[in-house]
């Protein structure tokens, strides 16, 4: 398994930082984080060291979104939130601030002053999304 000797989250998957583990099996970790946004906010990560999602294999991320739908409805019920954000960060203009793959699953409550989903709607230009799509199927093609 890769590891980066000064990752903190390589550190917590080897043990030698401490965590509160909500989950754990052969290739995921799932911890709660010290610094929540809310009551309940996680984190699920890789147990390899990934940077972000560019890096990961489609199956570890597959296994990844399966085991935070399960602790999401856990979330869920434990918590009992009126709804909730699943983020994942890509590069330090995406603001990840931990260059290990990552997903927080944060609880929302309404008028908890976060506003990490926020934004106003803009319409875009319809060419240049057509133009883009297009770039992305032959990406995705070959």
């Amino acid at each position: 398994m890769k590891t980066v000797e000064d990752c903190i989250f390589c550190k917590i998957v080897a043990g030698t930082i401490p965590c509160t583990k909500v989950y754990e099996d052969e290739t995921v970790l799932a911890f709660m984080d010290i610094m929540p946004l809310n009551k309940g906010h996680l984190l699920v990560i890789p147990k390899e060291h990934l940077e972000n999602i560019v890096d990961a294999d489609p199956k570890i991320y597959g296994h990844l979104a399966s085991v935070i739908c399960t602790i999401a409805k856990a979330v869920n019920a434990a918590v009992e939130p009126d709804g909730m954000n699943v983020l994942q960060l890509n590069g330090k203009a995406a603001n990840q601030v931990i260059p290990h793959l990552h997903m927080h699953i944060v609880p929302r409550w309404e008028g908890d002053g976060l506003t990490i989903s926020a934004w106003d709607p803009v319409m875009g230009d319809s060419e240049e999304i057509s133009e883009t799509a297009e770039t992305i199927k032959r990406k995705l093609s070959g």
